[in-house]
């Protein structure tokens, strides 16, 4: 893991990479949260019987926002950012999906730190994100991942 304190140090970052989280399973039981939480109860995501029988993956998948809602807590498990007041997860670029998540596959959080800017005391800092699902050739996604950080 990496330690930012303040500007300085993540811009000392920039086009670098970064680090990889930890793997996470995403698991039936986290798909079918994630679909009571959004009341997105598809049943590609939800109904194991028939994702089985009718779906071309043989079983159910993850939402792909369900992937996306990973990002803070893989990226945390990459860099702990210290001295701040407040940190905004402020959008999403050039986001493409290539790969469907099975349930009980593994994901991890790839990083680059594409671009870190002080926008009058506002560090915007563009994270290059790629979601690898582990023995797949094509990650789940690609895209860079756009934070907001207020320093003390």
């Amino acid at each position: 893991m990496i330690i930012i304190n303040n500007f300085n140090e993540y811009k000392l970052l920039e086009g670098t990479f970064v680090g990889t989280s930890s793997w996470h399973i995403i698991d039936q039981n986290q798909i079918n949260r994630f679909a009571d939480a959004t009341l997105d109860h598809q049943w590609i995501h939800t109904d194991e019987q028939r994702a089985a029988a009718e779906s071309p993956y043989h079983s159910t998948i993850a939402h792909g926002y369900l992937t996306l809602s990973l990002i803070p807590y893989l990226w945390k498990q990459i860099a702990e950012v210290r001295n701040i007041s407040m940190e905004i997860n402020y959008g999403i670029e050039n986001l493409r999906f290539g790969e469907p998540v099975k349930v009980d596959q593994e994901v991890r959080l790839e990083a680059t730190i594409r671009t870190v800017n002080d926008l009058k005391g506002t560090i915007k800092v563009v994270v290059g994100a790629k979601l690898i699902i582990k023995d797949q050739a094509k990650p789940a996604y690609t895209g860079d991942v756009v934070f907001l950080y207020y320093f003390l």
